[in-house]
């Protein structure tokens, strides 16, 4: 298995596109699997389509979902911090992708992206991996 660390800072962008790394982590490895992985218990990975509005629906509707306010348990951090260990029951810490000879088989509108509403933390690590076929 083939593995890389991303570091990405979040501190602008809640949303945040992985694809072009994805593309170029694939880009020499032929047929097989990548892992697109967050080692972070207040973020998570989507494919959705960008640039057309629906990276800031997905923002507004995690944090219609997820108020930022004082009913979580999990109360340390910010206000509504709590929300921000939720999230990734909603939206996953991982996604796995079929490669063909070195591409990622999205679809044409499909993108992969980090979300991340923790306004605590906004130095991000995300894991590739690849699995030959």
């Amino acid at each position: 298995m083939d593995s890389d660390v991303l570091t990405i800072d979040t501190t602008r962008d809640r949303i945040v596109d992985l694809t072009d790394a994805v593309r170029d982590f694939c880009g020499h490895r032929g047929d097989g699997l990548c892992n697109v992985f967050v080692p972070h218990a207040t973020a998570g990975l989507a494919i959705i389509e960008t640039g057309s509005g629906s990276d800031d629906d997905l923002v507004d509707t995690l944090e219609r979902l997820l108020p930022r306010d004082d009913r979580y348990r999990h109360a340390h951090g910010s206000p509504g911090h709590g929300a921000d260990h939720v999230l990734p029951a909603l939206v996953s810490p991982s996604v796995t992708l079929p490669v063909q000879r070195g591409e990622p088989l999205l679809g044409t509108w499909q993108s992969v992206v980090l979300v991340d509403l923790n306004r605590d933390n906004p130095r991000r690590s995300v894991r590739l991996s690849f699995i030959t076929s």
